[in-house]
């Protein structure tokens, strides 16, 4: 199908990015080009080890490690990263990571003005947006802003051999979400239109050899491949319904983003079948025939995705509450948005029903 739109706004951006195997050798060349010295390499918990190399790596370059990036980017954690970078002296930041070590990148960066080099380990794609989501009181809110966004990418395939297959599956649902609400996205374009279909296409083509062997690097570098047209899409378009309804629960119950994302998408998918049929075709196409919701569902079940918001922490009780943030203010989306049509959502998404039901 063509994806021609005979009006519409499109939008580049200025960002250097690096693919390849073993790239992150080569970070440091990434900090003489940007003129920096002294790299503040950030991480989670989790990933220190990671962190701690990556500052072995670049060797005299390296000005420290700060591993307590946290999920949904709380804002005292990125305020003791920044603290942290005043008091080194660091000149730049190395996010290695996922989204929230990226998020934590982009929070400092906008706090301390440092510029930014991202090595991604997971497929959320925030490091090809200018979008940053924050996390204070048990409320997330986002922004957006050109300086928020990484000024190199370095995305080589063999940081995500040892990512779990649960983990990944996870991961790339985020990632297909944003290519999802971008083909209906009030101010879409033919670009951004081929970026998410190409994204999915990658994601369906190369995540069951992932799966069935995840550390087959040919298959990690196409749903990376993938992960950065669905991550790049994300930074042109506007998001709807699908992404604020995770939003809310991510912020107000603490669920796991990319899971969330998981059991989410077919239920939003459902809601929006109607009013968005033709841009939703793609998904029908790329997934393997059916209704857009049904054969994204069918699709992340055979992947093994988690499909009920149950089994991955939420409590029934928490979610009027979930609808209550997610209805406040909503996003632009192509049906309509009431409180009792998100309840009734979260209510199938929470047990695990087929989306629509």
């Amino acid at each position: 199908m063509s994806y021609f739109q005979p009006n519409f706004i499109a939008h580049g951006a200025s960002v250097r990015v690096r693919f390849g195997a073993g790239l992150r050798h080569c970070v440091a060349e990434e900090i003489k080009r940007l003129d920096a010295q002294r790299a503040l390499v950030l991480s989670t918990p989790a990933q220190a080890d990671l962190a701690n190399q990556t500052a072995q790596d670049i060797g005299a370059s390296a000005a420290g490690v700060f591993s307590k990036a946290a999920m949904h980017t709380p804002v005292d954690v990125t305020e003791e990263a920044s603290a942290c970078a005043r008091r080194l002296k660091a000149d730049c930041l190395i996010a290695v990571g996922g989204g929230s070590t990226v998020g934590l990148g982009k929070a400092v960066a906008l706090r301390t003005g440092l510029p930014q080099i991202a090595l991604p380990t997971t497929y959320a794609g925030s490091e090809a947006t200018p979008i940053l989501g924050q996390t204070e009181n048990g409320a997330k809110t986002t922004l957006t802003d050109p300086a928020i966004r990484p000024d190199v990418i370095v995305y080589d395939p063999e940081l995500l051999s040892t990512l779990p297959v649960p983990a990944t599956v996870a991961s790339a649902l985020n990632a297909i979400a944003h290519a999802v609400e971008a083909l209906y996205a009030r101010d879409r374009n033919p670009v951004s239109t081929a970026l998410a279909v190409n994204g999915m296409r990658a994601f369906a083509n190369a995540l069951p050899r992932v799966a069935a062997d995840p550390a087959d690097i040919a298959a990690r570098a196409e749903t990376l491949y993938g992960a950065w047209l669905c991550g790049t899409v994300l930074g042109q378009v506007g998001m709807a319904l699908h992404h604020k309804l995770c939003h809310a629960l991510g912020g107000s119950l603490g669920l796991p983003h990319a899971e969330t994302h998981a059991v989410v998408l077919p239920h939003a998918v459902a809601h929006n079948e109607a009013a968005a049929a033709r841009e939703l075709e793609p998904v029908s196409e790329v997934f393997g025939g059916g209704s857009p919701a049904a054969s994204l569902r069918q699709f992340a079940e055979a992947a093994g995705a988690p499909v009920a918001l149950r089994d991955i922490g939420a409590q029934r009780a928490d979610l009027p509450r979930a609808a209550e943030d997610a209805s406040a203010n909503p996003y632009w989306n192509p049906a309509p948005v009431d409180r009792g049509s998100i309840e009734r959502l979260l209510d199938a998404a929470w047990e695990g029903r087929a989306p629509g039901s």
